[in-house]
């Protein structure tokens, strides 16, 4: 098949995508950065855009040793498997339509087993004040990604999120979103968690 006719069909099913709301039609680019060797994956499907940043536990550390956690905490935080989450919606205010996400319904496979991801709300709810200060608790609550949102045509953020498997594991990500009034999903296959460099040496 000819690269103008493999052009013409992605065309024409990411047309009955639009038409037909069960037909996936999602694509994923993998990258690495140049300049610190961080793998992203960056998954569009329709107006909606989800971009995962490894980071390094290193880093994890560093941002929240600058707070009033305890060592046990941060460490925890840090061997988490954090990556940095860019949501966009990329529709237009005349043809787009509202985009929710709620990362209660996301799931991960990984080791045979599909469970839910790791969400800030519970281990706010976890720690003791002596573990973690109350303004320390605010760094996480609103540095990690919020677990419901609605986007508008042309609205975007970005924060932290959590998958609670070691440095350096695999797994896929299923993701939902709403888009107006219908639900969607796509996954993300062989999402690496950043190793924990620190580890290593």
């Amino acid at each position: 098949m000819t690269l103008r006719l493999i052009f013409q069909h992605r065309r024409l099913l990411c047309l009955l995508c639009g038409l037909l709301p069960g037909l996936a039609c999602a694509d994923i680019v993998r990258g690495v950065n140049a300049d610190n060797g961080l793998k992203s994956w960056h998954f569009t499907d329709g107006d909606i855009e989800i971009e995962l940043i490894q980071r390094l536990p290193d880093q994890t550390r560093a941002l929240f040793m600058n707070h009033e956690f305890s060592r046990e905490v941060i460490e925890e935080l840090a061997t988490s498997c954090m990556f940095q989450m860019i949501i966009r919606n990329n529709g237009t205010s005349e043809t787009g339509r509202p985009v929710a996400i709620d990362l209660t319904q996301w799931r991960m496979r990984h080791a045979g087993k599909v469970t839910g991801i790791q969400l800030k709300e519970p281990w706010l709810e976890s720690w003791t004040d002596e573990q973690a200060s109350p303004a320390a608790k605010l760094v996480v609550r609103w540095g990690m990604f919020p677990t419901r949102q609605e986007y508008l045509p042309g609205d975007y953020n970005w924060g932290l999120t959590a998958y609670g498997i070691l440095p350096g594991s695999e797994f896929d990500l299923e993701v939902f979103w709403k888009a107006g009034e219908t639900v969607r999903s796509g996954t993300i296959d062989n999402v690496q968690c950043a190793p924990d460099v620190d580890k290593l040496k």
